[in-house]
């Protein structure tokens, strides 16, 4: 795509590479930032967003490529080169000290006095004016954290602001504030566009990109896949750029839907929400049906399933569970009700990775018994063997590390977890992330088998080809709002994009 800026650029980055072990995060990508423009950059989990920005802001070095500043070669080894050279970022967790004063966070990193000593009343005379430039008049000498989430934002930026920055780079800044918080802060953003400081916007919040932006870059798997003024590109366009299409190979396989009815309601949550997170919904999980959640990364997806799950606490609605009303629905009550759930961090949340395979599978069972009723190693090792046979991981024992699996294995042993507590639902978040075709096709195959078996299913995922593929029904999420259903043979790739961007929506 072309992008029609015209002027000196304020930043290029060209064909910047960055490997891990195992992993190309990058591969060959450029970002152009101009002076005075407000530049989206966009993609869903594992796109090389946050670590282009890094290599940007000295957190991490690049493997190939080149990075000019106002056109002159850099080659930040420290974010406080970055920072010496005008380059500051405020992230998405606010990385302040709650319990100190507004005056010392924005002290910390500073000295206003001789010989590396603070003048503290030249300090709150600074912290003063820093904050004027944002408009936000407030005690300073009060902890950070009595104030709400959108001063402690402002108060962020503030630090990161110099006299001399020329790139601010804001990471999610709107993700834990309301209607009117958002507003002050983009008022913010044109006021430091009209000062000529590039700033990048990474959000997962349309809407919001369309209102504040000039233009957008998107990734995807590492690549650039495309850069162009924000008002060319149409929201059909630009989710199709996030989101791609890699299940071609195998989609033929999933084509064949349940033939089993959909039965008894296992699942039913109306008004379900929690403030600052998702937004109240009905949802109803049936036996024999894939309910699946659709919606770009942060508008909702995990949040729904975690809700349903207890792992996090909702504030309003309420929730039944096999016709029974759930009163401070928790992991292990939903775990006694025959509800299983698969998280999407499989590594932070899903295994241990020093344990067994064994020992990784037992833990659901072991908690749905009770930690104080063992499971007998001889059952344990029948449920492992039974698991690992079931789901065909390749190990040669069930006593290896599951560390030492590789991705796909590792989220078999997820699955098998799940499985080992004989659920009568399972919610799985992100099933087949970061593993290949051959493992995902057996995991999309494996969902459609437990459901014809009278199992309910809710599946979150990024991949449009797996909801559309799995789903006998699919609710489709926006900016941390359910916006609607859609059933049958209407679950198509474009019908789910066009709810997705807005247009043709449909209720329940």
């Amino acid at each position: 795509m072309l992008n029609s800026v015209e002027g000196a650029s304020r930043v290029e980055m060209r064909s910047i590479v960055k490997s891990f072990p195992g992993v190309r995060a990058l591969d060959g990508v450029d970002l152009t930032l101009y002076p005075g423009e407000v530049h989206a950059l966009l993609g869903e989990n594992g796109a090389g967003k946050s670590t282009l920005i890094k290599i940007l802001t000295g957190a991490s070095t690049r493997d190939a490529g080149e990075i000019t500043l106002d056109g002159q070669p850099v080659d930040f080894k420290t974010t406080g080169e970055a920072q010496a050279s005008g380059i500051s970022t405020v992230y998405q967790e606010v990385n302040l000290i709650p319990s100190m004063s507004v005056t010392k966070n924005l002290a910390l990193e500073r000295t206003s006095g001789r010989f590396g000593y603070i003048s503290w009343k030249k300090a709150r005379e600074q912290a003063r004016e820093q904050l004027k430039r944002l408009h936000l008049d407030i005690d300073v000498e009060q902890p950070v954290g009595s104030y709400s989430v959108a001063v402690q934002q402002l108060v962020a930026i503030a630090r990161a602001l110099e006299d001399d920055t020329r790139v601010l780079v804001l990471d999610e800044p709107t993700a834990s504030l309301d209607a009117q918080e958002t507003k002050t802060l983009f008022g913010i953003i044109r006021e430091l566009k009209a000062q000529d400081i590039a700033v990048v916007f990474i959000s997962h919040f349309l809407d919001q990109v369309y209102e504040i932006s000039d233009r957008v870059t998107v990734l995807r798997n590492g690549t650039h896949v495309g850069t162009d003024l924000t008002a060319n590109i149409s929201r059909e366009q630009l989710i199709a750029m996030m989101i791609g299409r890699e299940l071609g190979d195998v989609e033929a396989a999933f084509a064949r839907k349940s033939a089993v009815a959909a039965g008894a309601e296992k699942v039913v949550a109306r008004g379900l929400g929690k403030k600052r997170t998702l937004e109240p919904f009905d949802l109803t999980l049936r036996a024999g049906e894939v309910v699946g959640l659709a919606g770009l990364l942060g508008s909702g997806r995990t949040e729904t399933a975690k809700l349903i799950f207890g792992a996090m606490r909702s504030d309003t609605g309420t929730l039944e569970i096999n016709g029974q009303a759930v009163n401070g629905n928790s992991p292990r009550s939903s775990l006694a009700a025959g509800i299983a759930f698969c998280p999407e961090d499989r590594k932070a949340e899903g295994l241990v990775g020093e344990l067994s395979i064994r020992e990784n599978i037992m833990l659901s069972m072991q908690a749905k018994n009770g930690w104080l009723n063992r499971i007998s190693r001889q059952e344990q090792e029948r449920v492992a063997a039974e698991m690992i046979k079931a789901l065909a991981i390749a190990t040669p024992d069930a006593e290896k590390p599951v560390k030492q699996l590789s991705g796909g294995n590792q989220q078999k042993v997820v699955l098998a977890r799940a499985l080992a507590s004989k659920p009568s639902v399972m919610l799985l978040d992100e099933p087949t992330r970061g593993i290949d075709v051959g493992a995902h096709a057996e995991i999309v195959l494996l969902i459609r088998k437990l459901c014809e078996q009278g199992m309910a299913l809710l599946v979150a995922s990024s991949e449009l080809d797996e909801v559309v593929a799995a789903s006998d029904r699919v609710a489709v999420l926006r900016d941390r709002r359910k916006i609607g259903e859609i059933e049958g043979d209407d679950i198509t790739r474009d019908n789910i994009v066009r709810m997705i961007a807005g247009s043709d929506e449909q209720h329940d």
